[in-house]
């Protein structure tokens, strides 16, 4: 892996230039929602159903939280990204949550601000969020879509499942609010870092030996300078883990919810920022010598690439009943 992985470079690019057009002038809060174990081995071999269910149950918890007139009483925007490894890259799903600090009011008319630094009470998020939860694994288990294997097998048991379940009723600290945001400016760079990343950047790589692959990681759950340290494992566990980021076929890894829904988001966006008096900024481009060329006839579609992300750019239109060319050979090409 001389170069690393890069694939999702331009595609992130992209991304960030169109949200950087939408954000709000006001403060933003980081969420993130976990798994308790042992969910998140179920959800290794249940992976659509369990993704799913991980990103809607959060951003429920947020939008119903919010929507009750004890806590916030306002409609409020959710962009989520799922994320399925942690530093070491084992199984680890779990969702990091970008909120605006305020939403609209019932009848859209005015904006809520939230107070200060404090957005939503973690405790009540979690409480609802882990019942959420909890409740879609024991829907999910009734009508037959959850599959278990190996050291799951028992689970098949409607009753050894509800044993493994009921403590989990109980537990804590399935939701962390980070620290807010410095303003809206701070967004992109850490959307930047998460929205299209891979499960190990070029950073931590260290060259392989006969050894194996060896990875800097972190440990979150210490502090100071041992929490960073590194890892070495052999090619093929590496491969193993490295492809356990792969998502299901056509799961979305990034969902907008509340105003930020794709369906009246440039609506919503517009409005709010009539509310606090602030100007519509102009979409920006993406500006990176790679992708600007000085050749304005090379067309680039607006989708990406299915299998890299990158960007797909049009080399030459066949017209109708005409046969396509060879490809152009060394001088040609050159040119």
């Amino acid at each position: 892996m001389p170069g690393g992985p890069k694939c999702q470079v331009d595609a992130a690019k992209a991304w960030l230039a169109a949200r950087e057009a939408e954000l709000l002038p006001v403060r933003y809060f980081h969420l993130v929602f976990t798994l308790p174990r042992p969910i998140p081995g179920i959800a290794h071999q249940n992976k659509r159903e369990l993704y799913n269910l991980l990103t809607r149950a959060s951003a429920d918890t947020v939008i119903k939280i919010a929507a009750d007139p004890k806590h916030l009483g306002a409609r409020v925007g959710v962009t989520s990204v799922l994320h399925t490894w942690g530093s070491a890259m084992t199984h680890h799903p779990h969702v990091h949550m970008i909120v605006p600090g305020g939403g609209l009011s019932a009848d859209g008319t005015g904006w809520i601000a939230c107070r200060g630094n404090f957005f939503l009470s973690v405790r009540v998020l979690s409480c609802l969020y882990r019942r959420l939860i909890l409740d879609g694994l024991a829907r999910r288990h009734k009508v037959g879509k959850l599959h278990f294997f190996a050291g799951h097998a028992r689970c098949v048991d409607r009753a050894a499942f509800d044993a493994v379940l009921q403590p989990l009723r109980r537990i804590d600290g399935v939701v962390y609010a980070k620290e807010p945001f410095a303003g809206p400016g701070a967004v992109p760079a850490y959307l930047s870092r998460y929205t299209h990343r891979v499960a190990v950047s070029n950073n931590r790589l260290i060259p392989m030996d006969d050894q194996g692959i060896t990875f800097r990681v972190k440990d979150c759950r210490l502090n100071g300078p041992g929490r960073h340290k590194t890892v070495t494992l052999g090619t093929d566990e590496f491969i193993r883990r490295f492809l356990i980021r792969a998502l299901p076929k056509g799961q979305h890894r990034i969902r907008h919810c509340g105003f930020f829904g794709n369906a009246n988001r440039a609506a919503n966006n517009t409005r709010i920022r009539e509310l606090l008096g602030a100007e519509t900024p102009v979409r920006g481009k993406v500006r990176d010598d790679t992708i600007e060329r000085s050749d304005a006839h090379r067309r680039v579609l607006a989708f990406p690439c299915p299998c890299c992300g990158g960007q797909l750019i049009i080399v030459e239109t066949i017209a109708p009943e005409q046969h396509p060319r060879a490809p152009p050979g060394t001088a040609r090409a050159a040119a």
